[in-house]
């Protein structure tokens, strides 16, 4: 009987140890159920922070860092750390970096991946590992058909961008004849098809590769068709040098190009008297215009910086992670369930993210915008109307 007793009183002991170095040191709060907050857990960013599209991936990456050091402040002995995947926005990259973080059991969120062609290829491996995500900028809509129990998208996808883009040219541009151009990217192609559904046959199509630098040939189509209106489906470093070559060949039009471009650096490569001028959509709102401290936060986070796009978008869906951890979700599966039933309103965005059972964003919260370059600066010009 005391042996007996002493096996059971001994594995008692060795499960509180097992459970103690689960849970780690728990943080002092709780929510409203009573559980404790995980702790020594990860949240990765996945998307490009070198390369040529780094731009787009430094904004989202910093958003996230912002919630997770503001979490850790307010968290101190109950840390979350951020797991980088710079996928330098290549698909080819995408596999073994997915692979790196389903192998990472830490690892319990993916912020990203950012861009469309490396979801396509990326998404498979973290569905099979049901490690959750949120994208906070790959629009392609076809992501969402895939049956991945494990993707979330905080912005509207291409079916309202590119539409939105087509009322645009349309209705304020009123151009006559607009020639289309993508990048044949997943994001690209397929944001060049929603756009065309709008403005109906274009004055000419043609196609370019990503990394391409010279565009003669496509320049003198475009300006043997007549257009006033270039519509470019790609990212920004193509878009800057495309519209380069196109204005130093006398071409007097306007550009308008979505998400991809729509980065200060677009504004680098093609040089500030060319790109003056230019219409960049993005399905979300600006995000130096953020609400309540978040552009302050973050500027005094990063050297002054403006916030870039999606900087803002980032910082909120990380916060919904952040706060599943402080609710207990240890596990996985635990903050899956967390994200699928989510219904609050984003601090910086004033999104209400809540998101349907294929993973989109709640369409009654999905915007779209119109940028301009203006001396220099993307500025925000109009929230296009839904049709």
């Amino acid at each position: 009987m005391r042996q007996k007793l002493a096996r059971v009183l001994g594995g008692v002991a060795i499960g509180a140890l097992v459970f103690s170095g689960a849970a780690c040191k728990a943080d002092s709060g709780s929510d409203a159920s009573g559980s404790k907050a995980a702790c020594d857990l990860k949240i990765g960013f996945f998307g490009p922070l070198t390369g040529d599209a780094a731009g787009l991936g430094i904004h989202m990456r910093n958003g996230t860092k912002l919630a997770i050091d503001q979490y850790n402040k307010d968290n101190k002995d109950c840390q979350v750390k951020l797991e980088e995947y710079d996928s330098q926005g290549d698909p080819a990259k995408a596999p073994a970096l997915a692979q790196k973080a389903v192998g990472d059991s830490k690892v319990v969120g993916i912020i990203g991946p950012a861009f469309s062609g490396e979801s396509e290829v990326a998404d498979p491996i973290f569905d099979e590992a049901g490690l959750p995500i949120i994208t906070p900028s790959a629009t392609r809509p076809s992501l969402s058909t895939k049956n991945w129990k494990i993707f979330h998208r905080g912005v509207g996808n291409d079916t309202s961008q590119g539409p939105a883009a087509g009322r645009y040219i349309k209705n304020v541009l009123k151009a006559d004849k607009v020639y289309v151009v993508d990048d044949q990217s997943a994001y690209g192609a397929g944001l060049v098809d929603e756009v065309k559904k709008v403005i109906g046959t274009p004055a000419g199509q043609d196609k370019i590769q990503v990394k391409q630098t010279n565009f003669s040939a496509v320049v003198t189509k475009i300006q043997g068709s007549g257009a006033n209106v270039l519509f470019f489906g790609g990212y920004y470093t193509e878009a800057g040098l495309l519209l380069k070559q196109l204005k130093g060949a006398g071409w007097k039009g306007t550009m308008v190009a979505g998400d991809g471009v729509n980065d200060a650096n677009f504004i680098k490569v093609a040089g500030e008297q060319v790109a003056e001028g230019t219409i960049l959509t993005c399905p979300c709102a600006p995000a130096t215009a953020a609400k309540g401290t978040f552009v302050t936060d973050y500027k005094a986070a990063f050297d002054n910086a403006e916030p870039g796009t999606y900087a803002d978008v980032s910082y909120d869906i990380s916060k919904i992670f952040l706060e599943g951890i402080k609710a207990g979700k240890s596990s996985r599966a635990d903050l899956l369930s967390f994200v699928n039933s989510y219904n609050g309103t984003g601090a910086a965005t004033g999104v209400t993210y809540k998101f349907e059972s294929n993973g989109e964003l709640d369409p009654a919260q999905v915007i779209v915008w119109a940028f301009k370059v203006n001396a220099g600066k993307v500025v925000p010009d109009i929230e296009i109307p839904k049709a």
